[in-house]
C-alpha cells in the first residue's frame, strides 16, 4: 500500500510539474502573439487609405457614381465619409426649399415656438444617388411594374394629376402612384397623409445613365407639382458634371 501511495504521490508531481512547464511555455506564446496581433493592427491604421475631408464651403467635389460624373459641393453631402472626389456606390445629399442651395452649417435652428414643426423638418429635400445595378428604370417600372399592384380605379388628385392607390398585400402597401398624363411624364410614388406631423413623403426618380437619382420631398408640395418637377430637374442636371 506505501508503494501505491509513493506512486501515486509521484505521478501528481510529475503531473503538476507539466503543468507548470506548458503553462510556462505559452505565457511567451500568448505574450508574442498579443504584440504580433497589436503591431499588425497599428500597421493597418496607419497604411489604411485617408482622405482629407474638404471644408464645407469648399467647391463642388467631382464624384463618380456607376460611371456618371457629377460635381457635388461638399456642405450638400449629409455623410462625412462621403465627403470625397472619385468614384463611390452611393452619394446621400440635402438641399434647402426653395433655394435648393445647400444646408448653411453656420445657421443656427429657428426657435421652435417660432416655425412649426413640421415646417422645420422638411424645408428641405432629401437625394440620394446610387448605382442603378440591374434594377429596371424608374420610367420602365412605372408602365410594367406598378400597375401589377395598384387598385383598378384612380382618383383626382392635386393640379390635376392622377392618384392611383397600391394594394394592401403588395410590397407598396400604404402608398400611392401619382402621376400626370401622358404617362410617364411626371410621376411619384408617396406615403400618405396621416396625422400628426410627419406628412406624407413622395419619391422622385430619375435616370441616368448607370446611375439613379431619387428625391425624397413632402407629399403637400404637389400642389404646384409642376414648379417643383420644374426645380427638381433644374438641380439634377445642375449638378452634373459637364462633358
Amino acid at each position: 500500500m506505501t508503494t501505491v501511495h509513493v506512486s501515486q504521490e509521484r505521478g501528481r508531481h510529475l503531473r503538476r510539474r507539466r503543468r507548470e512547464k506548458s503553462g510556462q511555455l505559452l505565457l511567451p506564446l500568448i505574450t508574442f502573439a498579443t504584440v504580433a496581433v497589436l503591431a499588425f493592427v497599428y500597421i493597418g491604421y496607419v497604411l489604411w487609405p485617408r482622405w482629407p475631408t474638404p471644408r464645407l464651403d469648399a467647391p463642388a467635389l467631382p464624384i463618380m457614381v456607376a460611371g456618371v460624373a457629377f460635381n457635388l459641393p461638399p456642405a450638400a453631402i449629409r455623410v462625412p465619409v462621403q465627403r470625397r472626389p472619385g468614384a463611390q456606390e452611393r452619394v446621400d445629399l440635402a438641399f434647402q426649399w426653395p433655394s435648393l442651395e445647400p444646408p448653411d452649417p453656420n445657421a443656427k435652428p429657428p426657435a421652435p415656438d417660432t416655425v412649426p414643426e413640421t415646417l422645420q423638418a422638411f424645408a428641405r429635400v432629401f437625394m440620394t444617388i446610387a448605382a442603378a445595378g440591374d434594377t429596371l428604370a424608374p420610367a420602365d417600372r412605372a408602365l410594367t411594374i406598378y400597375p401589377r399592384y395598384t387598385a383598378a380605379e384612380a382618383a383626382p388628385g392635386p393640379g390635376g394629376l392622377i392618384v392611383v392607390a397600391f394594394r394592401e398585400g403588395t410590397p407598396y402597401q400604404g402608398e400611392d402612384l401619382i402621376y400626370a398624363e401622358p404617362a410617364p411624364s411626371f410621376f411619384v410614388r408617396c406615403t400618405r397623409n396621416r396625422a400628426g406631423p410627419m406628412p406624407g413623403i413622395c419619391l422622385y426618380e430619375r435616370r441616368i445613365d448607370a446611375a439613379d437619382v431619387v428625391v425624397r420631398f413632402p407629399r403637400d408640395w404637389l400642389r404646384d407639382w409642376r414648379m417643383v418637377a420644374d426645380k427638381l430637374d433644374r438641380l439634377i442636371a445642375s449638378l452634373r458634371r459637364p462633358r
